[in-house]
């Protein structure tokens, strides 16, 4: 009877439905590599639709379930218009955690963190509806980065 070699990397390209990878590979990569590559390992294996157990991290996986974080700053007529108010309360109204605030430069920006299908749906809103009296130039989102547990307990404005 041939072994496969342990430090072989297991192949799903043969595989008829998508399996969960992280069972083949627990004990071959060493804890730094677990702790350094832990958010990117978890959003593989959310698109696979597996069940992750990082190191001691307990998660159920579904589609759109993958924590995020997101930086985000909006441009065009959106001070003095209720922007940072419409934004705490729709980010509420989503189930999402973060903050607003206004900058200096007459622009608002913040940070987005929940669940990847919510922070989208707050992404589309923030770059295309906000406030009734809001006027949206453009939106930039940057820092995007999965995360393992949300940082704020609630939506704030920042003043």
């Amino acid at each position: 009877m041939v072994l496969p070699d342990p430090g072989a990397r297991p192949s799903l390209a043969n595989a008829r439905a998508p399996s969960c990878a992280l069972q083949s590979f627990r004990g071959r990569i060493p804890m730094s590599a677990h702790l350094a590559g832990v958010g990117l390992l978890i959003a593989f294996l959310s698109m696979l639709r597996c069940s992750v157990r990082a190191p001691g991290v307990n998660v159920s996986m579904a589609e759109g379930d993958t924590l995020i974080s997101v930086d985000y700053e909006i441009f065009g007529k959106v001070q003095g218009v209720f922007f940072r108010k419409y934004t705490q309360a729709e980010g509420k109204k989503l189930g999402l955690v973060g903050w607003v605030q206004n900058t200096d430069q007459g622009t608002v920006q913040g940070q987005l963190q929940g669940p990847i299908s919510k922070v989208r749906h707050m992404q589309e809103w923030l770059e295309t509806k906000g406030s009734p009296k809001s006027h949206i130039d453009r939106a930039n989102f940057n820092n995007e980065k999965v995360i393992l547990k949300l940082d704020y307990a609630d939506f704030q404005i920042v003043k």
